[in-house]
């Protein structure tokens, strides 16, 4: 097996007797090793080029250095896509006026990357799903265009023209071409991500991001304890690590014993019983998870483990390390809502969609917002059958929640009821969704959503065209204010990007 996929890695064959013992394939070997390598590099970082000790050139050169070296060993010279994208970027933001620099800048990154998935899907490889060289170009996309929406509303909106997130997102000068490369390329984000803003990353490098968390703990008083030391993240990082080791443990264990594709097997439908089916689709989307939970927490433990990701104090005085987090695994596994299962999924991915097409688009956000992420994921024909099926899911989650919920907030015992049952529909739906997202091609995805008749998608239209976009009964309408209140102070107290070391006072 590790042989056939030596052809489609173009990066080093230096770890190829590795990838023969463990019989994996060599762009996942590699991938694995650069990661483990960045968080060795990482620590050193964090020690040795302290910002008390280097200056902020030093610290950019040397982390855009290492991110350029690990590109070259997984990806060989498709890397350079990671300079001729930033390059043609950086372009348009410096000749092109700001007024439309933006949506210039927006356009021919996000062209970029779908001419190199195009590329590398239908000229190179339709089936190659693994570590590929368009899967950091998606993460510096995100980076590039969150950078040029930051720019032009820094240079050119007046204060009461933005939210107080914009406010403390935006830009308020034109980005050298070192902080710019630095920022897209550093090696603790250029494999894996994830993304994160410019203004925390600037904060990292020139150590400024722990200078007002320390004159008061998470209870507003004032604490000499966290005056005198900086946080240090060596607990999380063990933390993030364990589960790392669990989570590769558990997918490596699973994903071949439960494979999704026999959900589609004509034998394993026409012999099993439908409610035997849904369980087996629903342990099998459980063991895929893992691979994911494995990456993103390997990254977010190098960005630590560098000094990057502080974002305060808990209520018991120990300090935070999920500013840029990208998931919160039990939030995901107990998630009893459509829409609170993806708010803990691919967090910064969210963040960035929201920021550039959710809070400006005129028409349709939520469908446009879909639309961009399916562009953004791929060219796969199941990743846009995906999100298509996400849309109308959305929509009649958004349904039941508004006007059936309400009934069941009268005892605490009928909103553990309603829990359960939202918590097993949910599961199911997110199962039923990403399917396609799986099995990438129109056919197999197809025949999976007609062994199923296309429950869900009809029980979607039903509902969204059944209940009325408000609650019939306004009795209860301050009951549900106050729901989205603790909804909206929920969201706010755990999107860790826009509250970063000072946003406190910002907002304030």
């Amino acid at each position: 097996m590790a042989t056939q996929t030596t052809a489609s890695c173009t990066g080093s064959t230096l770890l190829q007797p590795i990838s023969e013992i463990i019989n994996l394939p060599l762009d996942q070997v590699n991938f694995v090793a650069c990661q483990l390598f960045a968080l060795l590099m990482a620590v050193w970082f964090r020690v040795y080029l302290h910002p008390s000790k280097t200056s902020p050139f030093i610290r950019h050169v040397v982390a855009t250095l290492l991110g350029f070296y690990l590109a070259l060993f997984c990806f060989g010279w498709y890397s350079l896509h990671f300079l001729v994208q930033s390059g043609l970027s950086y372009g348009v933001m410096v000749f092109a006026g700001l007024e439309h620099m933006h949506k210039y800048c927006f356009i021919v990154t996000l062209g970029y990357l779908i001419l190199c998935q195009i590329t590398r899907v239908y000229v190179f490889d339709y089936g190659m799903y693994s570590a590929d060289f368009t899967g950091p170009m998606m993460v510096i996309t995100q980076k590039i265009t969150c950078m040029a929406f930051e720019i032009h509303d820094g240079l050119t909106k007046r204060e009461e023209q933005m939210s107080p997130s914009q406010q403390y997102l935006a830009i308020r000068r034109m980005p050298s071409l070192l902080e710019y490369l630095s920022y897209n390329c550093n090696f603790m984000g250029i494999l894996a991500g994830p993304t994160c803003s410019y203004n925390d990353y600037m904060g990292f490098i020139e150590g400024t991001c722990y200078e007002l968390r320390h004159l008061e703990n998470a209870n507003g008083k004032e604490n000499g304890k966290y005056k005198q030391s900086e946080p240090s993240p060596k607990n999380d990082v063990i933390s993030k690590l364990c589960t790392c080791a669990i989570s590769l443990a558990i997918y490596l264990s699973l994903c071949k014993l439960i494979p999704v594709e026999r959900a589609i097997d004509d034998d394993f439908v026409s012999s099993t019983p439908f409610h035997l089916q849904v369980i087996y689709l629903y342990v099998a989307m459980l063991a895929l998870r893992p691979k994911y939970y494995f990456v993103w927490t390997l990254a977010d433990a190098i960005n630590n483990a560098a000094g990057f990701g502080f974002n305060g104090y808990n209520k018991d005085g120990s300090p935070r390390w999920d500013l840029i987090s990208n998931l919160r695994i039990l939030d995901i596994e107990f998630a009893t809502s459509f829409k609170m299962f993806l708010d803990n999924w691919n967090i910064q991915t969210a963040l960035w969609l929201k920021r550039v097409c959710y809070e400006r688009c005129p028409i349709n956000p939520t469908a446009a917002t879909f639309l961009l992420s399916a562009m953004w994921h791929g060219v796969y024909p199941g990743y846009f059958l995906t999100f298509l099926t996400g849309i109308a899911m959305t929509m009649a989650a958004r349904s039941i929640r508004h006007n059936i919920r309400p009934y069941f907030l009268v005892s605490d015992t009928y909103k553990f009821i309603y829990d359960v049952i939202t918590w097993v529909g949910t599961q199911v739906a997110i199962s039923y969704t990403v399917v396609p997202f799986v099995l990438l091609a129109v056919g197999p995805s197809l025949k999976f959503y007609r062994s199923w008749y296309f429950c869900l998608h009809l029980l979607c239209l039903l509902v969204v065209f059944a209940l009325p976009a408000k609650r019939r009964h306004p009795q209860a309408k301050g009951q549900q204010d106050n729901l989205q209140v603790n909804q909206a102070d929920y969201n706010r107290s755990h999107s860790t990007t826009d509250n970063n070391c000072n946003q406190k006072d910002k907002t304030t």
